[in-house]
């Protein structure tokens, strides 16, 4: 098997339909949250990395938001999302290695995270919250959800608690909400927290 940080072993997954935790619709709690936003906010330039199969993106491309960008790094689930959604801007369907993308290049308002952080090594964690920080415009926001369980296994979902992520996210955020989801899908129920943090300036 190759590790979780090859898109080798993502492309083998994706092709054997084996992403256990893909629930097969958008997250209700990313969905409520995608709902309340002003229409002011539907231009502004959106990240969803490791985006996988992506429902978020296809959600917020269906209620015309208009600067969406989805990466991951393993072709399977963008040829599948470039199917689904034709009329999708092919220029902001990314296939690459978050880790790789240039700050320089790329800079978004807010960072929509849904199931990438589980399912990265969680030796790359650090190095997560560095570049996601990178990739954030000034007073920028990462918004979503995060397990909050400890699965105990070595395999994706990784898991962990609110305790040993607000350790790792202040260095480069201020959070303004880590707390326990009222509206998770009811496969998820209690075991995921809703995030929504600025990164420093």
């Amino acid at each position: 098997m190759e590790p979780v940080s090859e898109a080798k072993f993502w492309q083998q997954r994706y092709e054997q339909d084996s992403i256990g935790w893909d629930m097969g619709e958008v997250s209700p709690p990313l969905k409520a949250y995608i709902d309340q936003l002003p229409e002011s906010a539907k231009d502004q330039a959106i990240l969803v990395a490791g985006a996988g199969n992506a429902y978020e993106v296809g959600y917020l491309h269906e209620q015309g938001f208009t600067d969406v960008t989805l990466v991951d790094f393993a072709p399977a689930p963008i040829e599948a999302f470039a199917q689904r959604y034709p009329k999708f801007p092919t220029e902001n369907l990314i296939c690459a290695d978050f880790f790789t993308l240039s700050a320089e290049e790329y800079q978004f308002d807010w960072v929509l995270e849904q199931t990438f952080f589980c399912a990265i090594d969680p030796s790359r964690r650090d190095e997560y919250v560095k570049q996601m920080a990178a990739l954030l415009k000034p007073n920028g926001k990462l918004v979503g959800l995060l397990f909050d369980k400890v699965f105990g296994r070595d395999e994706p979902p990784f898991g962990g608690t609110k305790a040993k992520y607000q350790q790792r996210f202040e260095s480069h955020f201020e959070i303004d909400i880590m707390a326990p989801s009222h509206n998770s899908h009811p496969a998820r129920q209690g075991s995921e927290l809703f995030i929504k943090m600025r990164v420093k300036g």
